[in-house]
């Protein structure tokens, strides 16, 4: 019980959303994360997805209830636990994509921001879509960075799992509701509204993201092949030590392995290598 009221303290969790926000994450929280996480986070997102859309007349109501938000983060978490799965992560878990996505959906709550109360339509369009960008950018950068920690993979091969699946849902979505922005944009946005200029950039991005995904895709089962291959390569190298060295020094040797898990994949042959060359001792 005083393990669980320590976790719920607001001073902790501010603390560790803090932290993630600005771009610090660390396996062991990672590791640590628990349901009271998720709760906070859920509710988060939930306020933040209200705050979203409430001055929105374009919102449906499922968005102006904040519900849209919460939902959506599950179908994403799953879509990006298929993608991450498949190219590799030793740590992975849907419930640490889950928590992790929920926790970091506050920089959203820039949206709420009736900024077309204290400027003109035209320069709330603009700030809209500025809002939008950075949001946009600020969480797949922290989703690139927690893929590299619980991979561990390269920047590279983040990008690609993690991008992929954002590609495949803006698209699905562009064939699906992209009448009525096509529709709007084409007008010329006849009736003013803050948000055209988000709408704008939503347009955009999913043209990019419809034509983009099937290259995208292919360079993704290239990454992953190759990925896999590697991970059995060291899976058998590893086989090869446990054979060779006492159980103890394994022991040892894993322990050093998790505590650097932070590292590109690949450099835990040359950990491999340093753990031979010292006799099989840490």
């Amino acid at each position: 019980m005083k393990q669980i009221a320590n976790e719920l303290q607001p001073k902790a969790l501010l603390s560790l959303i803090f932290r993630w926000l600005t771009f610090r994450i660390s396996l062991e929280e990672i590791k640590g994360l628990n349901k009271w996480h998720l709760i906070a986070g859920l509710i988060g997102t939930w306020f933040v997805g209200m705050g979203r859309y409430w001055d929105d007349p374009g919102a449906q109501l499922l968005q102006h209830l904040g519900l849209g938000s919460v939902i959506y983060i599950f179908v994403l978490s799953a879509l990006l636990f298929v993608f991450i799965w498949g190219i590799g992560a030793h740590e992975l878990s849907y419930f640490r994509l889950l928590t992790f996505i929920s926790l970091t959906s506050f920089p959203a709550i820039l949206y709420a921001i009736p900024v077309e109360r204290f400027v003109d339509i035209e320069t709330a369009t603009t700030m809209n879509a500025w809002f939008l960008a950075i949001v946009a950018l600020w969480r797949v950068s922290l989703l690139i960075l927690f893929m590299r920690v619980i991979g561990p993979m390269s920047t590279m091969t983040a990008l690609i799992a993690g991008l992929l699946p954002l590609m495949l849902i803006i698209a699905t979505l562009t064939i699906l509701n992209l009448n009525r922005v096509v529709f709007n944009v084409m007008a010329g946005f006849q009736e003013a509204n803050a948000h055209n200029g988000a709408y704008e950039i939503m347009l955009i991005i999913s043209f990019l993201s419809f034509y983009a995904a099937l290259p995208t895709l292919i360079v993704y089962i290239l990454c992953a092949a190759y990925r896999r291959s590697q991970l059995r390569t060291v899976d058998n190298q590893l086989s090869a030590v446990y054979k060779q060295y006492p159980t103890g020094t394994i022991h040892d040797f894993e322990t050093w392995l998790a505590a650097d898990a932070a590292r590109p994949f690949m450099r835990k042959q040359d950990q491999l290598k340093a753990f031979k060359d010292q006799g099989g001792k840490i």
